[in-house]
């Protein structure tokens, strides 16, 4: 499938979405970013004469629904437990019946959680680094972890090899997350992690160029480089360092057909749909992809990575939101569908 090739809006009049939620904010760990990718995206609605407004968070979602106050739903809220990528608002709004961005409650559920998904990635072949999961915790007094904890994190990365990557399993911009290259790290790097609820993931570390492929409908959007200034990309370099560097397309010829085509099997590979991230890891040694994560409800602030990759296709940031939003159209005309099938 042509990585190039979108197609044209299918519709220009802002009516036809009617009263749209751009669900923002929540209680995640991600609410800063969320308020300010929901602001942009609220800006470029109602700039483009969208009846727009704000929703911060589950609850108030759950109000406006039950007050049939709104008419479909921009979900930019990141994160889980209180954000919007855990496949709970996505379950929310079908009750409701009421159409939304971005991908469903399975999708949605398996991208938050990075270990299942790389369960289903390593099913079916394709590549991404191996991975332990941790299992015990802090101790209550003094937070230190029980001893048989500790040596079975021990364990885990002897099996690994040095240099692994600590991780929450289910949050996202790289909170919790940190790269261990001896021992003497391992016991501070679960110690962090484990301030994040759910379980704990340590998977090789690959050594090579940090890579992003947006997901718009069926079409993978050009790669991107990730050149940060620091020895890697964690959340200040996300959010708030400008001397960030981003090439796009992160790579040429054959070797961008490739990621594109195995970003866009991984999205799938987990039902996701609509749009999203994936993000990737090339060996600096071998050149060989390996998939780390995807994104259900990529950022969209002034430092995101989908909206770049838009961009180099021609794709404003006002088209990109619409483009979004335009998707729900098609999942209202087939939810009548099957309305009118189970009736028949």
């Amino acid at each position: 499938m042509s990585r190039a090739v979108i197609a044209p809006q299918r519709s220009t009049d802002p009516s036809r979405f009617g009263r749209v939620g751009v669900l923002l904010g929540g209680t995640s760990s991600e609410r800063e970013v969320s308020l300010d990718s929901g602001r942009n995206v609220l800006e470029a609605l109602q700039s483009q004469g969208v009846n727009a407004f704000a929703i911060d968070g589950i609850p108030a979602l759950a109000q406006a629904l039950a007050g049939k106050q709104v008419d479909r739903v921009f979900n930019i809220l990141h994160g889980h437990n209180g954000g919007g990528e855990d496949g709970i608002v996505q379950g929310l709004l079908e009750a409701f019946r009421v159409p939304y961005t971005g991908s469903q409650v399975l999708g949605s559920a398996l991208g938050m959680d990075k270990i299942r998904s790389k369960q289903i990635w390593l099913s079916l072949g394709l590549p991404t680094p191996q991975y332990r999961e941790i299992h015990g915790g802090t101790s209550a007094a003094g937070g230190r972890m029980p001893e048989a904890a500790r040596k079975n994190v021990h364990a885990l990365a002897a099996e690994l090899g040095l240099p692994v990557v600590v991780k929450p399993a289910n949050e996202g911009s790289s909170v919790g997350i940190s790269r261990v290259f001896d021992e003497a790290g391992l016991d501070e790097a679960v110690a962090l992690a484990q301030r994040y609820d759910g379980q704990l993931l340590m998977e090789q570390m690959v050594v090579g160029d940090e890579l992003t492929v947006g997901i718009l409908g069926d079409v993978a959007l050009p790669s991107i480089r990730i050149i940060p200034k620091g020895a890697w990309y964690d959340y200040e370099a996300k959010y708030q360092s400008d001397d960030t560097r981003y090439e796009c397309p992160g790579l040429q010829g054959e070797h961008e057909a490739e990621i594109g085509a195995l970003a866009l099997a991984a999205f799938q590979a987990i039902g996701c749909r609509g749009w999203g991230r994936v993000d990737v890891m090339r060996d600096r040694a071998t050149g060989r992809l390996y998939l780390l994560e995807v994104n259900t409800a990529p950022g969209m602030t002034s430092h995101s990575l989908v909206p770049k990759a838009a961009g180099q296709l021609g794709i404003s940031f006002q088209s990109l939101v619409w483009r979004v939003l335009e998707q729900t159209l098609e999942e209202a005309g087939a939810a009548v569908a099957d309305g009118e099938a189970g009736h028949a």
